[in-house]
């Protein structure tokens, strides 16, 4: 598999992420974090790492991620 399509970006007011310099810091963004992904996941099958625990880790890492931008009452 590959890395998915890039999406077109919306706000969470809904409005799209239009701004040609913002989509392609994004792409760049996205481009990165999956080939990091993708050398970290084969660099741990090498080492002898399962691969459900692998994805099962990797999904729950991103669910961790913070955003430090959210209201202190909505966190």
């Amino acid at each position: 598999m590959s890395m998915p399509e890039m999406p077109k970006w919306y706000s969470d007011d809904g409005q799209i992420v239009s701004c040609t310099e913002k989509v392609k810091v994004m792409t760049e963004n996205m481009t990165e974090l999956y080939q990091l992904a993708q050398d970290a996941f084969e660099d741990a099958l090498l080492m002898g790492c399962g691969e459900a625990q692998l994805r099962e880790y990797l999904q729950a890492l991103v669910a961790g991620v913070e955003n430090p931008y959210r209201p202190l009452n909505n966190r």
